[in-house]
């Protein structure tokens, strides 16, 4: 069973949820394990945990197991170590890959890139078709596109790392 989110839902507070961007992380190379980090916009938004949030709301047992396979597929793996197989992960296009959960009859998946060790969780969506959708695609390269053009810019905020032993969103404290 679960100890990230489920305990969370157990003692109805929100889930904990990954980070963003860091140089220093995103520099480390060799060395160090990966850490899945939440794209964050511009404004601070971070997309993919605004949506795992909604589904809290709606499916705790859903974004629990998302969690999980977060933190058991994506975190703490070594650079050098190839992605997750099929059909855990799966990839899109280039570099893009899809973090692919089912939970009942539902599809859930949650794009994602590798930035050095760091994985960047761009885009987050429940499937219900043969394929990704090409508007989701774009989605997912142009939030790439935009981390990689400020991952060199001064003055960012640490990142929130991912998984059951990350750190509760600013505000969300209770």
């Amino acid at each position: 069973m679960s100890t990230g989110r489920l305990r969370n839902f157990r003692a109805m507070s929100p889930p904990k949820r990954p980070p963003s961007i860091s140089r220093s992380a995103s520099r480390t190379r060799g060395g160090g394990r990966t850490q899945a980090v939440y794209y964050r916009d511009s404004r601070g938004h971070e997309p993919v945990n605004d949506w795992l949030e909604a589904l809290v709301a709606t499916n705790p047992a859903a974004a629990a197991k998302i969690d999980d396979y977060v933190e058991e597929y994506l975190n703490g793996r070594r650079p050098d170590d190839p992605p997750p197989e099929f059909p855990i992960t799966s990839q899109i296009e280039g570099g893009l890959r899809e973090l692919r959960v089912r939970f009942a009859n539902t599809r859930y998946r949650l794009l994602y890139q590798r930035s050095g060790n760091l994985v960047v969780l761009l885009h987050a969506l429940e499937k219900n078709t043969g394929a990704i959708a090409a508007a989701d695609i774009r989605i997912a390269q142009e939030r790439l596109a935009d981390f990689k053009a400020r991952m060199d810019a001064e003055a960012r905020a640490r990142p929130r790392a991912a998984g059951h032993d990350a750190p509760r969103k600013r505000g969300l404290e209770r």
